[in-house]
Formats: C-alpha cells, structure tokens, sequence
C-alpha cells in the first residue's frame, strides 16, 4: 500500500528536497504541495492525502490554524527550524500526531511518515521532554480535567503521568517492571477511555490536567 504525502512550506527548495526525500522511498508518493496554510488546507480536502508534512511559519494561513482545519482528515507532522519552537505546543494541541527538525536526516524523514502513517504519534523523548515542560509553565494555559481521568485505573494513570514525561512503551515497562505488551494494553485503554486519537494527545491532556508539574 502507498502512503500518500503532502507538502506544506513556503519555500519552494523545501518542498523540492522532501519530495526528492519522499519519492526516493519506494511505496511512498507525493500528491500535492502547498506555499501557504490556505493552500494545504485545499490540497487535504482535495487530495486526502495520508500524511501532510506541515511548516510552521507560512503566509495567509498559518500553519496551527491548518493543522486545525485538516487534523481529522490526515495525519500532520509539523516541520520546525528549532527544537523548542515557540508555536510547536500549539500545534500539537491543534491535532498534529508529531514533529520534525527540517535539518533531520532524511532516514528520520521516511521513518517520521512510516510512523504517523501507522497511526502513531511521533514524539521524541529528548525533545519532548523539554518542550512539553516548558510550555506547561506558561501561566495562560488553562487546567482542564476532563471527567473522563476518573475512569482510569491506578496502573493506567501511572502510565499517562509516564507518556507525559516522554518515554517509550519500553522505558514504561522497565520503570513500572511488567511486559511492554502490558504496557501497550494500558495506553490503548488510556486512550479509549479518554477519546483521545494518540500519544501526542494524552501528553497535552496530561499536562492541562495539572498532572505533570514538572520533568
């Protein structure tokens, strides 16, 4: 099966190195690219692409209010310049499944889209650690906690408070000391039970709730 790609950045030498980038790969194509949000908006409903590959900083619309539009019909990665971009927690909540450095290597390029293609969120636990830390202190973000966290066992909050601070199924299951089959049992139910559509969305939960205070 071909996983289908997007393109979205406003400058053209980008879009033109991912997609030499994403046709190098086979079962893999690019149906579309976009120099603005307004455009790539356009181009997912057009093209329903599986995976847009979204720029930050783009004219007309940018790219958190298209990652708002387009989230429920693809599975965005933000593309950013810097690890702790300012814009990229928003953009998480906004319903994007990961985030990438534009200077990444293309292997973390074909790997970013196998993942998010998958059904997966991509976060890296280095990054994310700091990024989530950092912008759970801003004082404007409001503390929501949805009913729903009730519902959770006392094993299955053990592992969101561990999926907020940025660690794999493999680093969970040795910290809590069971399989990381169990582990995956666990976030599939945390999930669930919260409606939420990945790892990416239980960390932003997570940290609205209040229940991180720190990494």
């Amino acid at each position: 099966m071909t996983i289908r790609v997007a393109l979205a950045d406003d400058q053209a030498l980008v879009r033109a190195g991912f997609r030499m980038i994403v046709e190098s790969r086979p079962g893999m194509e690019v149906v579309g690219e976009a120099a603005d949000g307004q455009e790539a908006i356009e181009l997912v409903r057009r093209e329903r692409p599986d995976v847009m590959l979204m720029d930050i900083r783009m004219p007309r619309v940018d790219g958190i209010e298209a990652t708002r539009q387009v989230a429920g019909a693809t599975r965005v990665v933000i593309l950013t310049t810097y690890e702790l971009d300012e814009y990229v927690f928003d953009a998480l909540a906004a319903g994007a499944s990961g985030f990438l450095l534009k200077a990444a290597p293309p292997e973390q390029l074909i790997n970013a889209i196998e993942v998010v293609a998958a059904g997966n969120a991509l976060l890296d636990p280095s990054v994310t650690k700091r990024l989530i830390a950092e912008f759970a202190k801003r004082p404007e973000l409001a503390r929501k906690r949805p009913k729903e966290l009730g519902t959770l066992t006392e094993r299955e909050q053990e592992v969101l408070l561990e999926i907020a601070r940025g660690f794999t199924n493999a680093e969970i299951a040795g910290r809590l000391h069971v399989s990381e089959t169990t582990v995956k049992t666990h976030v599939a139910h945390v999930l669930d039970k919260l409606g939420l559509r990945d790892r990416v969305q239980a960390v932003i939960v997570a940290y609205e709730a209040g229940l991180v205070g720190s990494i």
